[in-house]
């Protein structure tokens, strides 16, 4: 019987599928998990457990899948926008931006249901406001969201986002101190159904969004986080400007123009209006035409009501838009991919022309007339293949990669210098075909999606300068079972792991920590905690933003059933570098963190109301607790603390190869009798062979109070390991509470008994 002290002291290849146990001999083999749930692989060969997801809001429609898209002008200037049926909502530094109409409310009656005055205050039923609360008088009515009803002039109700009317029967006298203000919205044209499908690329503060059924749009941020405009685009030549005379204030509005020319259904652009400026720089149909006035429709053929636009002072042209480019106008015309490349906007795959690329004039992005050839023309390029297979991605990194659903091509010119019309050259490189998923960029790498849903491929060059190619290998090869199904939406986290995250289409959240320099390309799974309908939580959209601090952030939305409702809530991943002491550890999921003077009662929860969540009180586990009126009673008084989900977060190793003297020693009987773990900045691990076989390491002395924080422990601990003789030979380790765990290495003592 042999003794053997194998050390695996890096884990840098992530969870690997079943169909490589028996690959014993390889590298990756060595470095990989059989198991690694919500559990994150750290380029320095570690793992640790992945942070609790923070709650941020419900979503308008819960009914409704939602999207989430990042809106970037700059790393310390970013937003998230929720895109949902008909409307687009703004997240910025993790809150929701507000209409910026602030109401005062100046009186609150105790009643069932409360009623709340704030003269002229403009509010519908059903809308949704955030109520802010200074704490200086009815401190029971709390700073959040809440739907209005029984709405009147000066008066209106509360409920809360589960419909239920707010009782101030019970709370303390009101005088002052709080304030609504609407969530703000911005209408759109996109129904859930066409969300999905949605493309889009940035410039600045511009932002064009195209999809087949839609006419190409810009959305602008204006002045303000609060100002937001959508606009069609049509790409067109300017006819001669006709000069406006007069603009009435009507629904809708009446335009003079002595002898227009105009006909109905024409598409014009109004620029230059003084007063009425609110028309300026947007395309309008032309309707109602007389000799010498017409009215205007927007895209979607809803009159313009000018009864409350600024009057009409001066000026103003019209000019009717002809089509440059007839491929790109009109239904079945409208581009379903597009992107920036070398200050060129380019448009791909119309219906109608499902092979064919439009770049724009450079520095001209919605000129795409076409000249006589010069340099900074316009072009246009379609690709010849023997089949027809559409354009799915664009994706502009020093070159331009072009993914269609039956291969890859690269755009390059003959003289290896910009894009022009005459020297632009498109070459196929591999015949893998993709997705309709928007690849991700790393680096100088692509990601893509293969067609069938389930590889993920990095498109890279490979080879000497002027003599290599571009290839595709498989990134999914050693954990291809973790991509079954199909995968959805990507979104890259580059710090501080540099992580790529894959959205499965069953919900689960799965990471890839990609450092191609190191070699280090390692899958881990994320179950986020709660349920649906008795299955796990699902996610449905992530996005991620850059920021200056250090970390990037991961926005999702997450479907739940929560006190037997469906709930989709937008969450963002708490940060990775946030633990100095257990007191600042958030590892729950759709959690709220306290922080203020002693309390035994956590309140602020409405969102999990009903649900057994998960508890921290001053850096110490507590037991779990079940939400009822939107608060949790703790058994000591807390000044920190956590309150959400709870998640297991767990590893596992593959079948230990040591020890034999007679070859390997796969199949053999082995009795693992003692393990030491290196941690850092740990507390709570159970370790065990298996989920159903763990002892908990403690790290909590005599010498400690229960209710107080234990110190984060970095360094070794030794334990008896439980099992006995057994021919697979796995460890299992686990973390339960809402506490963090990272291990190191794993050092195994065992005997391998030679047949």
């Amino acid at each position: 019987m042999a003794r053997s002290a194998p050390a695996l002291s890096t884990f840098t290849a992530g969870e690997i599928s079943p169909r490589l146990e028996g690959r014993v001999s390889i590298e990756k083999y060595r470095e990989g998990l059989s198991d690694l749930t919500n559990m994150i692989v750290q380029p320095h060969g570690g793992v640790t457990r992945r942070p609790g997801t923070e709650y941020l809001s419900e979503v308008k429609d819960s009914a409704n899948q939602t999207r989430l898209i990042p809106f970037e002008f700059k790393t310390s200037d970013t937003y998230i926008l929720e895109f949902g049926n008909l409307y687009m909502r703004v997240f910025r530094n993790g809150r929701q931006v507000l209409e910026g109409d602030e109401k005062t409310v100046t009186a609150i009656t105790k009643a069932d249901p409360g009623v709340l005055t704030a003269n002229a205050h403009g509010l519908s039923d059903g809308d949704e406001v955030y109520l802010e609360n200074d704490g200086s008088a009815m401190t029971e009515l709390k700073t959040r969201n809440y739907l209005v009803a029984n709405s009147t002039t000066n008066t209106f109700t509360l409920q809360d986002l589960f419909g239920n009317d707010i009782d101030t029967t019970g709370f303390t006298t009101y005088d002052s101190g709080i304030t609504v203000d609407k969530i703000f919205e911005l209408t759109t044209p996109y129904p859930t159904a066409d969300i999905p499908n949605l493309r889009f690329a940035q410039s600045a503060d511009i932002m064009y969004f195209v999809h087949p059924d839609h006419q190409v749009r810009t959305l602008e941020r204006q002045d303000d986080h609060n100002e937001w405009e959508l606009n069609a685009v049509y790409l067109g030549e300017p006819q001669t400007a006709k000069d406006i005379t007069a603009i009435t204030k009507a629904n809708p509005g009446v335009i003079t123009i002595s002898s227009h020319g105009f006909s109905n259904g024409d598409i014009v652009l109004l620029e230059d209006i003084e007063g009425m400026t609110e028309l300026n720089d947007k395309y309008y149909k032309v309707a109602g035409v007389t000799s010498n006035t017409f009215t205007l429709k927007d895209i979607d053929d809803n009159d313009i009501d000018t009864t409350n636009f600024t009057t009409y002072s001066a000026n103003g042209t019209a000019k009717e838009i002809q089509p440059s480019v007839p491929a790109l106008w009109g239904a079945a015309n409208n581009p379903s991919v597009v992107t920036f490349f070398e200050q060129r906007l380019v448009f791909a795959a119309t219906s109608n022309n499902p092979q064919s690329l439009w770049f724009s004039k450079n520095f001209d992005y919605e000129n795409f007339t076409v000249g006589s050839g010069a340099d900074d023309d316009a072009l246009i390029y379609t690709i010849a293949s023997s089949k027809v297979n559409a354009i799915r991605f664009l994706s502009a990194t020093r070159i331009l990669i072009v993914g269609t659903s039956g291969g890859e091509y690269v755009l390059s010119t003959t003289n290896n210098g910009p894009v022009t019309p005459t020297t632009t050259v498109i070459r196929k490189y591999s015949n893998y075909g993709c997705t309709n998923v928007e690849p991700v960029q790393v680096a100088d790498l692509t990601l893509f999606i293969q067609r069938g849903g389930r590889k993920v491929r990095e498109f890279q060059y490979q080879g000497e300068i002027n003599t290599g190619g571009y290839a595709a290998p498989d990134v999914t090869i050693l954990a291809e079972h973790l991509t079954e199904g199909t995968i959805a939406e990507f979104a890259y986290q580059q710090e501080p792991e540099s992580i790529v995250w894959a959205l499965r289409d069953d919900g689960t959240l799965l990471g890839l920590t990609y450092r191609r320099e190191e070699d280090v390309v390692a899958w881990h799974k994320h179950i986020i905690g709660g349920e649906f309908n008795s299955g796990q939580a699902v996610v449905e959209s992530i996005a991620s933003l850059p920021t200056d601090s250090g970390e990037d952030e991961l926005y999702m939305i997450v479907k739940r059933t929560i006190n037997g409702v469906t709930k989709r809530y937008v969450e963002v991943l708490a940060n990775f570098n946030i633990v100095s002491n257990s007191k600042n550890s958030f590892y729950v999921d759709s959690g709220l963190s306290y922080a203020g003077s002693a309390t035994t009662s956590v309140i602020g929860l409405q969102h999990l109301e009903g649900e057994t969540v998960s508890v921290l009180g001053n850096g110490a586990t507590h037991p779990d607790e079940t939400v009822s009126n939107g608060a949790i009673t703790t058994d000591f008084s807390i000044t920190t603390g956590a309150v959400g989900f709870g998640f297991t977060s767990k590893m596992q190793t593959l079948r230990l190869e040591a020890g034999s003297v007679d070859g390997t020693s796969q199949g053999k009987p082995k009795r693992i009798h003692a393990v030491t773990l290196r941690l850092h900045e740990t507390i709570g691990i159970e370790v065990g062979t298996d989920a159903d076989n763990v002892d908990r390491i403690f790290f909590r002395d005599s010498s400690m109070n229960m209710d107080e924080a234990v110190p984060l422990f970095t360094g070794d601990k030794e334990i008896e390991f439980p099992g006995g003789f057994d021919d697979d030979a796995k460890i299992y380790a686990q973390q339960t509470q809402p506490l963090p765990m990272t291990i190191l290495a794993i050092y195994p003592r065992l005997n391998t008994f030679d047949k």
